[in-house]
């Protein structure tokens, strides 16, 4: 079977966009297709200043609610990154086989270490070396493909190049990658600048549906979304962004195209209001599933570790042939 990785960084609480762009995904497709990982990916969750406390509440809150959003552990493995030790072993050994100069190309180092220093932060260096970690995630697993969003695919390339110099250096170790895209709904946008990703965090929260927002709160922030001039409803990704938004969501939570979907639309509000009763109904099992899981954490905590065992075994036999491939002595 085709394997593939893939993780989220428990820095917010997980959104429309994580949902519609990658775990639902995973849930329909990826672990019924795959021998699939799928990983919170808390050591990536560093690079940045954060307060401790808040970085495992997040992770244990991102497994929950992969478990409550489908993901079964008797077809695909869920665990969480750092438990994994491999994952830091294999780093080093990539970041000894990377450059500095095509780290700091990294568009993400740039944009993030930018808005650090335009705040009075340090760069942390682990902001830099950090897309070496995510090769490492993936690298170790034998991973064939890595389903992830479009700002994402520089990392993943970044990935192939370092599996292929390795191999050329050392020796065959490790399988070249190769980035897969969700056909709908890749992107979504936030609903107050849509012309910006729908992210985890950002000061207010109000162009953010959160996963755990209730129903009415899902409707008040979908309703006050920023549209465009004029009245017409139709799909201009360019230039209608906001209106485009929405239908790219009404689509990726019923079905069809946006195109399409513009086309039954007269007025904007009542775009908002279907596609604010498509995500609540969306999202409703997957909240329901959650307050479930919640009450029952000892039933998450051995659903990470078993699936950390699993994943441990996956990774150690090529974690250890690249050391040894590399010169190191076994232990």
């Amino acid at each position: 079977m085709t394997r593939i990785f893939s993780g989220i960084k428990p820095t917010g609480h997980l959104t429309l966009g994580n949902y519609l762009g990658a775990l639902r995904r995973w849930v329909e497709v990826d672990q019924h297709q795959a021998d699939a990982l799928f990983s919170v990916v808390d050591l990536h969750a560093l690079t940045v200043e954060h307060d401790p406390a808040r970085v495992r509440r997040l992770s244990r809150q991102a497994a929950t609610l992969m478990l409550a959003a489908g993901l079964d552990p008797q077809l695909c493995t869920v665990f969480v990154q750092s438990h994994v030790d491999e994952h830091a072993r294999l780093s080093y050994l990539l970041e000894c086989t990377a450059t500095d100069g095509e780290l700091r190309r990294m568009i993400q180092y740039k944009e993030k270490s930018a808005q650090a220093r335009a705040v009075g932060q340090s760069v942390r260096l682990s902001l830099l070396t950090y897309p070496v970690l995510m090769a490492a995630d993936i690298l170790a697993y034998g991973t064939d493909e890595v389903p992830v969003g479009d700002d994402q695919t520089q990392h993943v390339e970044l990935t192939r190049d370092l599996a292929v110099r390795f191999n050329q250096r050392y020796g065959h170790v490790f399988t070249v990658p190769k980035a897969t895209h969700p056909q709908v709904a890749a992107r979504v946008m936030d609903l107050q600048d849509p012309t910006s990703k729908m992210g985890k965090s950002h000061e207010s929260g109000a162009g953010i549906v959160y996963l755990l927002d209730d129903a009415d709160v899902v409707r008040k922030k979908i309703m006050r979304a920023v549209t465009d001039s004029g009245r017409e409803v139709e799909y201009d990704r360019e230039g209608r962004p906001g209106v485009a938004n929405l239908l790219e969501v009404l689509a990726a939570c019923e079905g069809g195209n946006p195109i399409d979907r513009a086309g039954a639309y007269e007025s904007y509000g009542a775009l908002k209001r279907d596609t604010a009763e498509a995500v609540v109904e969306l999202l409703r099992p997957v909240r329901e599933r959650h307050a479930e899981l919640a009450a029952d954490q000892d039933h998450v905590d051995e659903v990470l570790r078993k699936g950390a065992e699993r994943a441990r075994g996956m990774a150690r036999p090529t974690v250890d042939a690249a050391y040894r491939a590399i010169g190191l002595l076994p232990g």
